[in-house]
């Protein structure tokens, strides 16, 4: 054991060595790259991969990090040093595994397999600056009167100005640490590398070692190198070449850019080699409110190289992208010129910046132009001269010329709401409207140009409102009717004059006429000459079915409303056929046609037997005087199972919401189309019938029940009462009730007072004989006992277990199958209880709860009994 330990430490010694020598070597190389020194350098051929620990490459991995060095070019570097392609591809295997091991991804290790373009660091700062903005989200930059200011930050929108990365590398693109740059050679020979430019400028390749092109652009770049690999590839050389070479740009470094100045967020930024201006702006957040737009400066190596109009972009739509920003550079946003101020009819009235020399044709274009009801002829300017302000007027030729100044405040006019040509004409002409007025126009033209009079004109009178200079005004009477006859001279018009002529129903109320009663679409109708009563109902819809076609009345209003004569009553007789013949009433307006009912007319009105009879069902009432026994002899009698002792007739009450004859009608003429819908077979007169059902049922009116404003009436009376009388109960309003009767006496007498005539809507309910009486209330089991014949109701109570403590015993009742009551009597302290019968609900009410006396009480009852007991004994001595 102990020599396999010494062995063990010996090897991982031998190991360490190795790599302490292979470190070396590569830095070596790295900061002495000529070959004289690199022959001092230890031999790393014997290095034996498996035999290095996971901890011995990380080790070498981040000492070759700390070097620039990428992986792949340590590989390559490790084969320069005379390391076997075996053992560097172990090395470049083990190098993968722990990478995927630490992040669960595998890097890029072949140059075989390029991936795209990426510039990392600049989508993070981006990024990272989306995430900043919003927290210094500020109204006052959203909503700021300077124009630009919110262009590089904007709440719903953000214009990053992000550099593509997928277009081809500029030639003037200057190269620098950081840069992957591609190699393709390609014809005789075929060979790619792809590798880093280190921090010392040098990018490596395989064989044929390091090569300083930092600071050098695309274009100079590729002739360095295609010189060092044609002393390798023969082929290059030549006006004739066989093999060319290809040099272009991978992954894009990143530089830091200094913004100073008047910026929302100054700093020091980290961005794409291929940022312009406006992407370090758009870092920074843009200019403050005190920045400049037009003069941001560029400054590299302590000198200006360039300057940045914004407005040029804005404006014009030049980004001077070609400008690309280099590692150090400083951009210096001063605080702005001057600016000026454009309110009133432009397309952006703001504040803008103005440069010395810019014209109000320049500052125009900034705002976007004029709108289109702006006022061009002149344009209103106050200017700081000295102490105080100054009003200037430009003209339209003057606006190239005029030189604009900072404070400059420029208001643009709107043209006037007023017309150098016009005339308008209203009223009862075909075109009413503006018209031009053309150099000698008269009335008489103006209205042949309205397309002419209509036919409701008023021709007595027409009047023209005309308006002075001085604004006054005056109305012209004119008549229409002498004018067009020739009897009168045209009326030459004015600017401005308006015409109005009147209909003669301006000058009238409109006439009408009203219809109520038995038609089927009651209300008012317009007037017409002529117009006769059977006219009007043909518009009212026709007569209902209830219609008395023989008492149909007309209310004309009285012109004798002087002696307390209101209206002149006419009564009338329709056709029945609704044709108007010699002895037709003419109608005048505003007469009221009233189509009365005819009298004792009813629809079908049913009742209903239900239970123990032999034909049950619903029964249409025969006539006036039709009672309970005529329709249980129509029901084919009681069965032999039936209780008649306990029928009951259940009746509507006043409140009961009775629907209409009308609605009754319309749910029957609803199920008729139905049943209509439901047949395919329909003959051409059943499709005209269901059409015109489609047609009345959509306008069909809904009307109240006969009765229905009494029953409101008496419904608001006893709420009313119960609300105002204290300790009453609310009484609740049912709109049915049950009716006791006795339907065994009503068989054997018929036609006596017990037998009631029946009404609409009367259910006689007669159910099975019954066997049981129920017991409810103060008792002490409240339940359904078994009746049993000669019990009285003390028997029925103690089956219930007997009363309870506070039962009311003298206040015990019964209530009949039938629905008749039955109370306890007492007299002289006996109680006489009612008969049971089948079916009957025995009903024990409560004294309430026992309300204990106070001991205050107790002393004013036994005070109070004290006292009479001294008067009585005073009035007896």
């Amino acid at each position: 054991m102990k020599d396999h330990s010494s062995r063990a430490n010996k090897k991982h010694y031998s190991a360490l060595k190795l790599l302490a020598f292979f470190c070396l070597g590569l830095f070596f190389i790295i900061y002495h790259p000529t070959s004289s020194q690199a022959q001092n350098i230890p031999d790393i051929a014997n290095i034996n991969v498996d035999e290095l620990t996971d901890e011995q490459i990380r080790e070498l991995i981040r000492r070759a990090g700390e070097s620039g060095i990428t992986e792949s070019e340590l590989i390559q570097m490790a084969r320069l040093r005379g390391l076997p392609a075996r053992e560097a591809e172990k090395l470049q295997r083990r190098i993968e595994q722990l990478e995927i091991s630490s992040t669960g991804t595998r890097s890029r290790t072949s140059a075989s397999k390029r991936e795209p373009r990426r510039q990392t660091d600049f989508n993070e700062i981006s990024q990272g600056i989306l995430k900043v903005q919003p927290e210094m989200e500020d109204s006052s930059i959203l909503n700021s009167p300077i124009f630009g200011l919110d262009l590089f930050y904007n709440k719903n929108r953000r214009l990053s100005f992000e550099p593509s990365i997928n277009m081809a590398t500029p030639k003037n693109y200057i190269l620098g640490p950081g840069d992957m740059v591609y190699v393709d050679i390609y014809g005789q020979s075929e060979q790619y590398y792809e590798a880093n430019i280190n921090a010392d400028g040098f990018m490596i390749l395989d064989n044929i070692g390091p090569i300083s092109v930092s600071g050098k652009t695309i274009e100079e770049a590729s002739g360095i190198i295609r010189n060092r690999l044609a002393s390798y590839y023969p082929g290059i050389r030549g006006s004739n070449p066989n093999t060319f070479v290809q040099v272009t740009l991978g992954n894009v470094r990143t530089i830091k850019v200094h913004l100073v100045g008047e910026l929302r967020l100054p700093g020091t930024f980290t961005l794409s080699a291929f940022s312009t201006v406006f992407n370090a702006l758009y870092a920074a957040g843009g200019p403050n409110e005190n920045g400049t737009m037009r003069n941001i400066k560029i400054i590299r190596a302590g000198k200006p190289v360039a300057s940045v109009d914004v407005y040029d972009f804005l404006v014009n739509g030049k980004a001077n992208l070609d400008l690309q920003l280099q590692d150090q550079d400083v951009v210096l946003v001063e605080p702005f010129m001057s600016r000026a101020k454009v309110t009133g009819e432009v397309k952006r009235p703001k504040t803008f910046e103005v440069k010395e020399g810019d014209t109000f044709d320049d500052l125009l274009r900034y705002a976007g132009g004029f709108t289109d009801e702006a006022f061009k002829e002149r344009i209103n300017v106050s200017r700081v001269t000295g102490k105080e302000k100054a009003v200037s007027d430009i003209y339209q030729n003057q606006f190239g010329l005029f030189l604009v100044k900072g404070g400059d405040e420029y208001q643009v006019g709107r043209i006037l709401n007023r017309y150098t040509n016009r005339v308008q004409i209203k009223g009862a002409v075909f075109r009413e409207g503006n018209y031009a007025l053309n150099e000698g126009l008269t009335l008489s033209q103006l209205i042949k140009n309205a397309e002419g009079l209509r036919g409701d004109a008023y021709l007595e009178r027409a009047s023209i409102l005309r308006t002075y200079d001085d604004f006054s005004t005056e109305v012209l009477t004119v008549s229409l009717k002498e004018i067009i006859e020739g009897r009168t001279a045209d009326v030459p018009l004015r600017r401005e004059d308006v015409i109005r002529i009147s209909s003669i129903y301006d000058l009238q109320e409109e006439f009408y006429v009203q219809v109520n009663g038995e038609v089927r679409s009651p209300g008012t109708y317009p007037f017409s000459k002529n117009m006769t009563v059977e006219e009007l109902i043909i518009m009212a819809g026709g007569l209902r079915e209830a219609a008395n076609i023989r008492d149909v009345e007309i209310a004309r209003r009285s012109n004798e409303t002087a002696k307390g004569n209101f209206s002149d009553i006419i009564p009338v007789e329709v056709n029945e056929k609704l044709i108007s013949g010699n002895n037709s009433v003419t109608l005048e307006p505003y007469d009221m046609v009233v189509v009365r009912r005819k009298s004792n007319f009813t629809l079908d009105k049913l009742v209903k037997v239900e239970g123990q009879v032999n034909s049950p069902g619903i029964f249409p009432i025969k006539n006036a005087e039709e009672r309970i026994s005529d329709v249980i002899k129509r029901a084919g009698g009681l069965t032999n199972f039936a209780y008649p002792n306990g029928a009951t007739l259940i009746r509507r009450t006043e409140f009961f919401e009775t629907e209409s004859e009308q609605l009754r009608r319309q749910r029957n003429l609803m199920d008729l189309q139905q049943k209509l819908l439901m047949d395919p077979n329909n003959s051409e007169a059943q499709e005209l019938l269901l059409e015109r059902l489609f047609k009345d049922l959509g306008t069909a009116p809904v009307e109240g029940g006969e009765g229905l404003a009494t029953a409101a009436t008496k419904r608001e009376t006893i709420t009313g009462i119960t609300e105002t009388k204290a300790g009453v109960a609310p009484v609740k309003i049912r709109q049915t009730e049950a009716v006791a009767i006795d339907l065994e006496a009503i068989i054997k007498n018929p036609g006596s007072d017990l037998d009631l005539i029946l009404e609409e809507g009367d259910i006689i309910s007669v159910p099975r004989q019954l066997q049981t009486v129920r017991m409810r209330g103060d008792v002490v089991y409240p339940a359904t006992v078994r009746f049993e014949k000669d019990k009285g109701m003390k028997y029925y109570i103690n089956r219930s277990g007997g009363f309870d403590i506070r039962a009311n015993r003298k206040r015990t009742y019964i209530v009949y199958a039938n629905g008749e009551v039955a109370r306890t009597k007492s007299l002289f302290g006996l109680r006489s209880y009612p008969n049971v019968r089948p079916g009957s609900e025995v009903i024990v009410p409560t004294k309430g709860p026992r309300v204990p006396v106070r001991p205050g009480e107790l002393v004013g009852i036994a005070t109070g009994i004290a006292t009479l007991v001294l008067v009585i004994t005073q009035i007896n001595p």
